[in-house]
């Protein structure tokens, strides 16, 4: 009861507490170390599932039977370290029966990763860990997995030391590893922080009025994206161009103040297909005019299923040309049915380092991140209960592959990082009058050994854990011990 209580905390929420990550796993590991085996993981399953629920609740993510299937798979995968450690720990020496757990919670984040559509969106245990930065720089190597990983060896070896005699010195070896993780991650965040070019980048969202008015009048379109997309033009336009507009005005006013980036959020602009050229021709007149590098969001509403429309970004140069339009690569599972994108991330060479560009929930997909840039713009649209949440987990984007991250959130919390994943600006669209966050960023990235060697080290897990299973099953359980958390009993 008191790991599952504390797991409710630690997954990835607007109610998270971060020492709560690292409690839980101590818990739910010496229950299930202390049960039968069969009986016990069943236990754990229901504790995993029941956090992820609460996960869905408090996100108010909404109830469907994809989320549901989803939260009980992904339970499921995250048992399967607390039944491998009960399995093997019992047949392997001591060293390797360290390893169990650890790389099992490594491999199975990976594999959720890889084989869920929901990408990091839930189940990573560093995302808890936001604000943590020394701690976190370890990601920049071993990618997220590499938290979780510390996290279960925690756990273990708070286990070994209540289980049998001689314990203590995998607890020793653990605090001993921690510690050099946090002191090299602040030796990391001191020796970077050294003054550099910056590029003063202004995020605007349309002003809560109009945006409502917007949500309003196609609200009562019936039909849905198809209703949108063949109703007359009287109908929807006027609400349209007026968001438009508002979005154009800020653009100029932020361009006069001296912003030489400026990002709109996902689908700030909704359009019907018909007018989607003359809505990218006004923007690149801006872009022209105020000689500035704009990427706006649009929201396109099309007469072709089954998505009846498309999610675009659409970056221009200062010339008013279109360097790219890209399409989301990963919408939403079980609510957005645009067809996806290549998935290939454009990159452009500017005088303010290398630009890339992705849509809002492709950020949670760590491999697509991995590109070759200095900036990274992520136009987002969020909901209250989730925004906040949701711009954390882009945070460490930044770390892992080095470059500044600008996500501007429409309904949700807007937020700029460096590649040390420092905060450079932040701002709520639900506490501010004005929908605008500006930040002055590093134009110059760095290079990181995660993007150098990718998931290495979350592939090794997987190793790592067959290898451990494998020698498990050809051995007999040790003579002298009569089970996991059972030898001093």
């Amino acid at each position: 009861m008191l790991g599952t209580g504390s797991a409710l905390f630690a997954v990835g929420g607007r109610w998270d507490i971060a020492a709560a990550a690292w409690i839980f796993p101590v818990l739910l590991l010496r229950f299930s170390r202390l049960s039968p085996v069969w009986s016990g993981a069943l236990w754990v399953w229901l504790a995993h599932g029941a956090a992820a629920l609460f996960w869905v609740g408090e996100s108010e993510i909404g109830f469907s039977p994809m989320v549901l299937v989803g939260a009980i798979g992904i339970a499921a995968l995250q048992t399967l370290p607390f039944l491998a450690d009960r399995l093997f720990v019992g047949r392997l020496r001591p060293w390797m029966a360290a390893l169990t757990f650890p790389a099992g919670v490594g491999a199975t984040e990976f594999l959720i990763t890889l084989l869920s559509p929901f990408g990091t969106a839930y189940s990573s245990l560093a995302v808890t860990q936001y604000g943590d930065l020394p701690l976190l720089q370890v990601v920049s190597i071993t990618g997220l997995y590499g938290i979780g990983f510390l996290v279960a060896w925690f756990a273990g070896a708070v286990n070994g030391i209540l289980d049998r005699a001689g314990g203590w010195r995998s607890g020793v070896l653990c605090v001993a590893v921690l510690l050099t993780v946090v002191l090299g991650g602040g030796a990391r965040l001191a020796l970077t922080s050294t003054v550099g070019p910056t590029v003063r980048v202004a995020a605007v969202s349309p002003d809560r009025a109009v945006a409502d008015a917007q949500h309003a009048a196609l609200g009562r379109i019936p039909g849905g994206r198809a209703g949108v997309a063949t109703a007359p033009a009287s109908d929807v336009e006027p609400a349209m161009t007026a968001v438009e507009n508002d979005l154009l005005a800020s653009t100029r006013r932020e361009a006069a103040a001296g912003a030489k980036i400026v990002i709109w959020p996902e689908e700030a602009v909704r359009t019907q297909e018909s007018n989607e050229a003359a809505v990218i021709a006004a923007a690149r007149d801006q872009a022209r005019r105020s000689g500035i590098y704009l990427e706006i969001g649009l929201g396109v509403y099309s007469s072709v299923g089954p998505a009846y429309g498309r999610d675009e970004a659409v970056f221009i140069d200062p010339h008013g040309d279109v360097l790219w339009t890209y399409q989301k690569a990963h919408p939403i599972p079980g609510s957005e049915k645009f067809r996806p994108g290549d998935g290939r991330v454009p990159v452009a060479d500017t005088p303010y380092g290398r630009i890339a560009n992705v849509i809002c929930y492709d950020a949670d997909f760590p491999s697509m991140m991995r590109t070759r840039a200095d900036i990274m713009l992520v136009p987002a649209h969020d909901w209250k209960a989730y925004g906040s949440a949701h711009t954390r987990k882009a945070s460490l984007r930044a770390i892992e592959d080095g470059y500044s991250l600008v996500r501007q959130d429409s309904e949700g919390v807007s937020a700029a990082f460096d590649n040390s994943g420092h905060a450079l600006a932040t701002t709520d669209y639900f506490t501010t009058d004005q929908q605008t966050m500006v930040a002055y960023v590093p134009t110059r990235g760095v290079t990181t050994i995660y993007d150098r060697i990718g998931d290495t080290f979350a592939w090794l897990c997987l190793a790592a854990l067959a290898a451990l299973a494998a020698t498990a099953l050809t051995r007999t359980r040790r003579p002298t011990d009569h089970g996991p958390g059972t030898a001093n009993h």
